[in-house]
């Protein structure tokens, strides 16, 4: 097997050939990424010794990778290649740093693996920017221990939000260190809550908000459920994915990219089980698809013909194995869960992935990306506004307000 050797900067580089082409790949969040990173590279340099992928010092989180992108851009030494949030590459297009992938999709996607639907995550009128590399969607983790507690039953588990608020009142009545629901004060888990109901944040063309409609203030109105009526406390989110897997936070709505994480850390406390997250409406339903999409930022003709290659490697079904086995993020390749050879045994070894990955298949849409250059400040409004909710604050006053600011920041008065 080839040598991978690491320099400071995480860069991989093959020792077994020359490579006449060298990719600079930039990618985020090392907790989750770091290591399935070096396996994708390592993987793809074996098939193609000819390519070196070279890997940028991880980002902390895909915001912070997005600016840093931006910053290298005005410098002139941005990376050949980089995976973005799904709500985060329109930033770069925007801007005119993502390089088309039409030309160089195959002929027929939908038989390489690549379905509408996951090209569309990908997708700005009518062209492709991006491609979906890995999926998730918010699924609700549940500690069986603690619901038996209370006095429920896995078996007869509440499939709607009225029950599981109910549930959380009496597991949070157990103990004073035992809390029955968390859920993050963010704005991919307030649009998952409203894709539930069937809502929508922006208007089809994208021209107003529409988070304050009848469906939006229902889905709001659950941060302030959780509160008053489910016990929920204001404890930050890295302590509520440190309580759970301890076992004294009976239900965590969050990622389904964290189950890896969340089964290590529960392991010699209880048996954690994964459920659906609730669908309120009968049609219009979707879940926004976090995660992250691949683009092409170089202009150079020979680097892109290797990133590309490098690409459909990462987005092909050998990759997406790689990725999902070592995330548990759901796959953004139809022919991984078609085909039972690439993942058959990983599902049945791993029962719990089994929600996250169908609501992928059956509800994933996109994560809304704010237009415009205070796109990503009105996302953090967003979650200050959610804060005030799990606070007290009124429901309708408080995501009026958020909508009336949000329309001038955006210009859409």
């Amino acid at each position: 097997m080839k040598n991978i050797v690491l320099s400071a900067g995480l860069a991989l580089a093959a020792s077994m050939a020359t490579a006449e082409t060298e990719i600079r790949v930039h990618y985020a969040i090392p907790t989750i990424w770091t290591e399935t990173q070096e396996l994708l590279a390592e993987a793809f340099m074996e098939a193609n010794p000819d390519i070196t992928i070279v890997l940028d010092g991880p980002a902390e989180n895909y915001g912070d990778g997005v600016q840093r992108i931006l910053r290298e851009s005005i410098a002139g030494t941005a990376p050949d290649v980089a995976y973005v949030g799904l709500n985060r590459w329109r930033i770069l297009e925007d801007r005119g740093l993502t390089q088309p992938l039409d030309d160089f999709l195959p002929a027929d996607p939908a038989a390489a693996g690549y379905t509408p639907a996951l090209l569309s995550l990908g997708q700005f009128e009518g062209q492709q920017h991006a491609l979906g590399t890995s999926a998730s969607t918010m699924v609700l983790y549940v500690n069986p221990d603690l619901v038996e507690q209370a006095g429920g039953s896995m078996d007869d588990f509440p499939t709607d939000f009225d029950g599981i608020i109910e549930l959380a009142a009496k597991i949070d009545a157990l103990d004073e260190n035992i809390e029955g629901v968390w859920i993050g004060r963010h704005d991919w888990r307030f649009q998952a809550l409203l894709g539930s109901h069937g809502g929508r944040p922006l208007t089809e063309d994208e021209s107003d908000i529409s988070f304050d409609s009848e469906e939006g203030i229902a889905a709001a109105s659950l941060y302030s459920r959780f509160l008053n009526e489910g016990g929920m406390s204001t404890m930050s989110q890295d302590n509520a994915r440190q309580s759970f897997p301890a076992g004294t936070l009976g239900m965590f709505f969050e990622s389904s990219s964290l189950l890896n994480r969340f089964e290590e850390g529960s392991t010699g406390n209880f048996d954690l089980v994964v459920k659906g997250t609730p669908v309120v409406a009968e049609e219009n339903v979707y879940f926004p698809t976090g995660g992250s999409a691949i683009a092409i930022l170089t202009g150079d003709a020979e680097k892109q013909a290797a990133a590309w290659e490098y690409i459909a490697f990462v987005t092909g079904p050998e990759g997406q194995k790689i990725i999902v086995e070592n995330t548990g993020y759901a796959p953004a390749n139809s022919i991984v869960l078609d085909d039972e050879s690439y993942l058959g045994d990983y599902y049945a070894a791993n029962p719990n992935a089994i929600a996250g990955h169908a609501q992928v298949a059956a509800h994933a849409g996109p994560w809304y990306a704010y237009p415009g250059d205070e796109g990503v400040a009105v996302t953090d409004l967003i979650a200050a506004a959610l804060v005030e909710l799990t606070e007290g604050a009124d429901v309708q006053q408080t995501i009026s307000e958020l909508a009336d600011t949000a329309r001038d920041m955006l210009d859409m008065n």
